[in-house]
């Protein structure tokens, strides 16, 4: 890659003089964009499964559905930048659902939920309490105190 290809493909001189060193990039592969969504400490299968987490539900990607996403990232040419989206795609619905259902004790997305959008497979626990509700106590007006001391 030379500055003079730079120049054809649009950017303007003064940026391309700013450029201390110009590299070509090669396309990542299907096994590094893998290890890119699940292996880094702030990969986005990591960050979904917090998400759940914070609902008290496990979440589990199998290999087949993380390949397919994948697949559709490199089909779209969007990279690793592009599979934040794809997964936002799968996910929004049941990221709605799983809050208002304190029985969904796990949720597997498959690789139907990816290929033809299905609902991703729900595990449910019957036997989980339901969570009760805050009860707030009334507070004491002054006045009662008042009366309570003399």
């Amino acid at each position: 890659l030379l500055p003079q290809d730079l120049l054809k493909f649009g950017l303007i001189p003064e940026f391309v003089g700013r450029l201390p060193i110009i590299a070509t990039l090669e396309e990542l592969d299907r096994e590094a964009l893998i290890n890119i969504v699940t292996k880094p400490k702030n990969a986005l299968v990591k960050q979904y499964q917090k998400l759940f987490r914070m609902d008290n539900v496990e979440l589990e990607f199998e290999d087949e559905a993380l390949g397919l996403i994948v697949d559709k990232a490199i089909e779209r040419k969007t990279g690793a930048r592009g599979l934040r989206s794809i997964i936002e795609e799968i996910m929004r619905d049941i990221m709605f659902d799983i809050p208002s259902n304190p029985n969904i004790e796990k949720c597997i997305v498959t690789k139907e939920t990816v290929l033809e959008g299905k609902e991703p497979q729900i595990i449910m626990n019957e036997k989980k309490e339901l969570k009760k509700p805050i009860i707030k106590k009334k507070r004491q007006t002054p006045e009662k105190n008042n009366k309570e001391t003399a």
